[in-house]
């Protein structure tokens, strides 16, 4: 059976941030594999299933936009909400009044993907015992059929969430930007595959009824070619450092 769909995917922004960019966020000029299997996460996602994106095809030219934003510079401590439920400390909430900053970003604009990408089974728990993988494959199916989301997909961020996204049988290539086809072959350098958790999805308590997860994690590399528009992640994904 096949485990496998072709997606496009569009959206009039994007921002895949570099982490070497330490202040101001810079995006990558295509998606990281990682970036492409949230989004789909957000369309359907068990603990038993695991996405894994096999090409990446570039439609539209790579223009970038740099923009200032209002963010947030602090994140609510966990241990001050747990001491304000306890009846001790003080007020835990963040303002943006007053933890308010401004940061640049370098954006990309009116963007267009060919994303394929086949899903395999992880042996995890889910809500059920007996996970069934052709379930799973007319559930994702049925969902990018009708436009189905639990969360709307973002590219990169939150605040850039994706224009369409339809299921497709088959890339037309030939709609590939004339730009990107002059391109030709592009080292796109080391890039972010995606970052692995060390606990792999399994809680560290064992206890699937109230699971204890570890928070910390380590980001694998690649380094990809980008040939005529098209990104073969299958490809170069058996190169992947930490």
């Amino acid at each position: 059976m096949s485990r496998g769909f072709k997606i496009m995917v569009s959206g009039d922004y994007a921002l895949f941030t570099r982490p070497e960019m330490k202040v101001e966020r810079v995006s990558y000029d295509v998606p990281p594999p990682g970036a492409l299997e949230g989004l789909l996460k957000s369309v359907y996602w068990k603990p038993a299933i695991r996405y894994e994106i096999d090409r990446i095809i570039v439609f539209h030219p790579i223009r970038f936009l740099n923009v200032r934003r209002n963010e947030v510079k602090n994140k609510v401590s966990s241990l001050s909400v747990r001491s304000q439920m306890e009846g001790k400390g003080k007020d835990p909430c963040v303002y943006t009044s007053e933890a308010r900053t401004q940061r640049a970003s370098m954006l990309l604009r009116d963007v267009c993907y060919g994303v394929e990408f086949h899903f395999e089974m992880t042996g995890l728990k889910s809500d059920h015992e007996d996970e069934d993988e052709k379930k799973h494959f007319h559930i994702i199916r049925r969902r990018l059929e009708k436009g189905q989301w639990f969360r709307t997909p973002c590219l990169g961020c939150a605040e850039f969430p994706v224009r369409s996204l339809e299921l497709v049988e088959s890339f037309d290539l030939s709609r590939i930007s004339p730009e990107i086809l002059a391109m030709g072959d592009v080292d796109l350098g080391y890039m972010c595959y995606r970052v692995e958790f060390e606990d792999k999805g399994i809680p560290l308590n064992h206890d699937w009824e109230n699971p204890v997860f570890s928070d910390r994690a380590s980001p694998v590399y690649y380094r990809p070619h980008m040939i005529g528009g098209v990104i073969d992640v299958r490809q170069y994904k058996e190169m992947m450092i930490c």
